[in-house]
Order: C-alpha cells, then structure tokens, then sequence
C-alpha cells in the first residue's frame, strides 16, 4: 500500500484534539462544496441562456446560407436553380429578397424590413411556429408582419385599409431629371394577413411579403435575390454542403452557417460565458486559500505525529507527501459532492421548472457533462496549487522543532 496515501486517508477521517482545528477543517470543506456546486450552476445557467437566445434568431436562420459577396443581391440562373435541386445533401432551399423600407399607415410609421419570400421559404425555416395570429395569406398583396409592428402601427387584418410600404427608387442622378412630379419612392399596399411573435426585436424587424412582389417594389428582375436560404439532409456534412454549393453558385456567394449567419451573438454569448467562469474561478482561488490555512493548521496540529514518524525512518518528501494528498482529497471529494449537489438541483429545474422567468417560462438551464468536466479540472487544479503551497511547510527544521 502506499504509505503517504494510508496515513492522508486516515488524517482525513480522524478528528483532532483541538476542537478549532475541527471546525476550520468543515468550513473549508463546506466552502469548497458551496464553490463547486455553484460554478456548476452557473455555467449551466449561461448554457441554457445561451440555447434559449440562439432559438430566437435560428427561428429565421437556415442550416445555411448564400449571400452576394459583394453588393446587395446577386443573380441566379435557371442553370444555377437546376443544379441546387440536383445536390445530394440540400434538402430543399429558398429564395428571398430584403431590403429596408418605410413603413406607414395613417398617422404612424416606422423603419422595418421588407422581406420578399418564395414558397419554400416556410418549409427551409422554422418561421411557421412564430405565427401569432393570422395566416400567411394566399393572395398576391398579403403580408405578415410581427407584433411589435403591428402594435406601433395598430394595423387591421383588413382588405380596406392596406398598409403602405416605401422604398426609395434605384438608380443615378437627381429627382429633378425624372420629372417634377416624379416621386422619388415606389409604393406597395400591403393587407396583413398574419402576425408573428418571437421576441421584441425581431418582432420590429420584419414585414414578410411574396418575393415577386417585392422584386418589383424594388425594381429588381425574377433572378435577383439578396439570399438563399439552404436546409441540410438529415446527416449531411455542413461543410460538404458549402462547397458543394459554392461549386454550383461560384465565387459571388458567400455561404455561411448557422453560427456565422449569428457571429456576433456567439461572440457576445461566449464571451460572457467567459467572463462568468473566470470572475467564479477568481471567487474558488480565494475560497481554496482556506485549504492552504486548513493544512497548516493540520501540520501544526500532527506535528507530533509527524516527528514520530520522522524518527520511524519517514523521509520529508513522504511527509510532504502525506499532506499534499490530504489536501487533494479534501478538494476532489467537496469538489465531486459539491457538483453533484449542483446536478440535482440543475435536474430537478429540467424536470420540475421550480425556478420562473416569467409565470409560464421556467429559468432556462442545461445540463452538459462538458460543464461537470471543467468544474471538476478547475478544482483539482486549484487543490493542487493550494496543497502544493501548504505541504512544502514541512521541512527538517519545523520537525525538529
């Protein structure tokens, strides 16, 4: 058996004489349990933020998409569309045109998007769980349009007042070489057939409408688009898809995917989540200095037995070693209870939704074993430092002593 090994175990299990030493040794035990479980907790919580923020935007997000690599919208030819239906890994795809647009009816207006959709565009994404109310419209001048719009603007799911949508007149030159009574914008009335909800700032972005009739709006031909929107066979490579489609389409697209579409908000999320787990980890380093505390005390406490043992033929590095593993075990064995206390609580969230953002939306959270994984390494790790630090306290002299 290994003899620095035996001895720690049985100092871990062993109370000492001095009642003080007795309550240290369980306060720090307790910190690291506490510290465990909630860095656990918290970056479960920020797991399940983040996967409730990205549903938001993947709402309207493809598996991937093409978008001109220069410019505003690019041109797709009959060849082109025949060999996307030939790919093996597109499951289907859609086109769409968008633009910036005015928005106005009556009195109110507002800045929005003006989305021209074909009629695959429902099927490549998750856009028909958003409709609150409404349908999609089955009619050429039908648009859907989100709450937040439809609440600025207190627009009638009625054929009699349409809502009207500007957009300003492409081209060169001034307004006064296209006549005096030229209006410098193109006009579409729109009948709201539908309103969708996802959450506040999206529901202010977009009005959805039929892609020929936006193409006309903004003076554009059946073959200019500004995306297409791709969704993957079930099992197909992402990146496979990519080139496959860049082989079809050529250099005048980009072809990003689901995480690129959203860079920025992976980046902002990640971030956080960063900056969560180190402020955290600063939070244990300070609580681990009460093991480097805990295992003085220990030493001053057993010094006796270490002296006992010194005489017995124990060499100092086997004396150090002996509290060195002590202070492992305390760390690994509060660390393990401490993340285990967290996975029940995170459990029982998932299953019972105890803690509410709102009456009917439970805290969103996640269980990931990558989560458990690094709190269990960042505890061993800053256990070792702090039983490093406290072990090499061991010398011939303090034996002597």
């Amino acid at each position: 058996m290994n003899f620095p090994l035996y001895i720690a175990k049985r100092y871990l299990r062993s109370k000492s004489s001095q009642n003080a030493v007795n309550i240290i040794n369980f306060i720090t035990f307790l910190v690291i349990v506490i510290g465990s479980a909630a860095l656990f907790i918290v970056l479960s919580a920020f797991a399940g933020l983040k996967t409730f923020s990205l549903s938001f935007s993947n709402t309207f997000d493809p598996d991937l998409k093409a978008l001109p690599a220069s410019g505003k919208v690019f041109s797709i030819s009959p060849k082109e569309e025949e060999g996307l239906n030939n790919l093996d890994k597109i499951a289907n795809y859609a086109k769409e045109l968008e633009e910036r647009a005015y928005l106005t009816y009556k009195e109110k207006s507002t800045i929005a998007f003006i989305k021209g959709i074909d009629e695959n565009y429902r099927a490549v994404t998750g856009v028909d769980s958003t409709l609150y109310f409404g349908n999609w419209g089955d009619m050429e001048y039908h648009g859907v349009i989100g709450i937040g719009i439809y609440n600025l603007l207190g627009v009638p799911m009625s054929n009699r007042t349409p809502m009207e949508v500007l957009t300003p007149k492409p081209g060169k030159g001034s307004f006064s070489q296209q006549g005096l009574n030229a209006k410098p914008y193109n006009e579409l009335p729109l009948v709201i057939s539908g309103v969708y909800a996802i959450e506040e700032n999206l529901d202010k972005k977009y009005v959805f409408a039929q892609l020929p009739m936006v193409q006309k709006l903004l003076e554009k031909d059946s073959t200019e688009v500004s995306g297409i929107n791709f969704k993957l066979k079930e099992g197909a490579d992402p990146e496979e898809a990519r080139n496959a489609i860049k082989t079809v389409m050529g250099d005048k697209v980009l072809v990003l995917s689901r995480r690129e579409q959203n860079n920025t908000l992976y980046r902002m999320l990640n971030t956080e989540n960063l900056a969560t787990y180190l402020i955290f980890t600063l939070v244990l380093i300070i609580a681990l200095f009460n093991v480097v505390g805990a295992i003085i005390m220990m030493i001053l406490d057993k010094q006796q037995n270490s002296k006992t043992l010194y005489s017995l033929g124990t060499t100092i590095k086997e004396l150090r070693r002996i509290y060195f593993i002590q202070g492992l075990l305390v760390t690994s064995f509060g660390g393990l209870i401490g993340a285990l206390i967290g996975s029940l609580l995170i459990g029982s969230q998932l299953a019972f939704g105890w803690l509410k953002i709102t009456p009917s939306l439970a805290y969103p959270v996640e269980y990931d074993v990558m989560n458990l994984l690094i709190v269990m390494a960042t505890i061993m790790v800053l256990g070792f430092i702090s039983a490093k630090i406290a072990s090499s306290r061991i010398s011939k002299k303090l034996i002597s002593a």
